[in-house]
């Protein structure tokens, strides 16, 4: 019997629990797009470094109080994130609602030094916020292969008239 998660080519596997919480971490990785929702489009769009990712699948951002980010996220907390792991051709889109907040517990944890280029005060800044964000829905691509196999794959797929497509996609539910 087939794997429910799993489509009969192996391309589609969709994740859960502690599966999906690994390729979370794994794929949320470094900068991400930042995207929150207005009434003007195109929707507001920052690049956004991602201090963490707890064992609840929440990730966490460093971020200032004064920045129209925070202000477009009390509107609405609503907020989308795009990971790329380029070099490896992975990615990672996630939905999920927006939270920010003082929390010393939080800034402590997830504090770097590389964060005093933003927030001159340090921990002790009075714009410093953190930014979780829970998420309500991930769909992640992985190709398995580098940028330079693909691009081998896809000519012998042109040449052979065979799919050489050995990627996977899937919904991760945290």
């Amino acid at each position: 019997m087939q794997d429910p998660r799993h489509d009969e080519d192996g391309h589609i596997q969709n994740l859960s629990g502690a599966e999906a919480l690994e390729k979370l971490k794994e794929l949320a990785d470094g900068t991400c797009m930042f995207t929150t929702f207005t009434t003007s489009r195109p929707a507001p769009s920052r690049p956004m470094a991602l201090q963490g990712v707890d064992d609840a699948g929440v990730l966490y951002f460093l971020s200032a109080a004064s920045s129209n980010k925070n202000k477009e996220v009390e509107a609405d907390p609503a907020v989308q994130l795009f990971f790329c792991k380029e070099g490896s051709s992975e990615f990672l889109s996630l939905y999920g609602s927006a939270t920010i907040s003082r929390d010393r517990a939080k800034i402590e944890a997830y504090w770097t030094p590389f964060a005093k280029a933003w927030f001159q005060g340090g921990k002790d800044d009075p714009d410093l916020t953190v930014i979780s964000v829970k998420p309500e829905n991930c769909r992640y691509w992985d190709t398995k292969n580098n940028r330079a196999v693909a691009l081998i794959k896809i000519a012998a797929s042109l040449v052979t008239g065979k799919t050489m497509d050995d990627g996977v996609e899937g919904e991760l539910t945290v």
